[in-house]
């Protein structure tokens, strides 16, 4: 049986999941500014907590964003050296998907409305529907203005909101039948779609890793500027 271990820092929250043996543990905590100091020692915790070693491991996954851009760069930087140094594959998983599957653990949504604040009056946005216990998107992940956020055409029955986007909901069209605006990506769930993409052979070698932001503003490196 198969040995993953799962990493985020995307947003305010900073956590880490394992699963061995058929068994998931966890740590979560909600640490603004500090997922670089506390990220590989939470990451000891765990391994060590389950009696496991590093060189267990047989993927790492991680969330490959949207969210803040610092954040998303700290889980690459992390998921890259750690799999550089074990030469074990890894797995980028979306920050809103992570979001429509906690809503699903905990709340026994089957459609979901992610939405991610992503400052500058835009929201992170995707939609979800769960499909033999994963959230798959539907349509395509977006960052827009509150007012722009639709569900996907064929949308029928209820939506459930989740994430910060959702403090925006007056803004927001979709009315969704309940929602959660103070909902943060979790590594727990971010886990179990790795689990589904490993089982389909999805893992990608560690240079392939990339951040996925959607602003490409933020994406796009500036021109350098040329001496006269």
């Amino acid at each position: 049986m198969s040995t993953l271990l799962a990493l985020d820092t995307a947003t305010e929250a900073c956590s880490v999941a394992l699963l061995h043996d058929g068994k998931v543990t966890s740590h979560y905590e909600v640490i603004p500014r500090l997922h670089a100091q506390k990220l590989l020692p939470m990451i000891q915790t765990l391994l060590a907590e389950a009696g496991v070693k590093l060189s267990d491991v047989d993927a790492i996954a991680f969330g490959r964003g949207p969210g803040a851009f610092t954040g998303v760069r700290i889980a690459i930087g992390v998921v890259q050296g750690l799999a550089f140094a074990l030469e074990r594959p890894v797995l980028p998983v979306s920050n809103l998907a992570v979001l429509a599957q906690r809503a699903y653990r905990e709340h026994g949504a089957t459609q979901v409305a992610a939405a991610i604040d992503a400052r500058m009056d835009e929201v992170y946005w995707g939609c979800y529907r769960e499909v033999a216990g994963e959230m798959r998107l539907v349509g395509a992940e977006a960052v827009l203005a509150p007012e722009a956020a639709q569900l996907p055409d064929d949308a029928t029955g209820q939506w459930f909101g989740a994430g910060t986007g959702w403090g925006y909901a007056e803004r927001l069209s979709p009315k969704p039948y309940a929602m959660d605006a103070g909902m943060l990506p979790h590594a727990e769930d971010l886990l179990t779609l790795a689990r589904f993409a490993w089982a389909r052979g999805e893992a990608i070698v560690a240079d392939e890793a990339q951040p996925v932001y959607l602003r490409d503003k933020v994406a796009t490196p500036k021109h350098p500027v040329l001496a006269p």
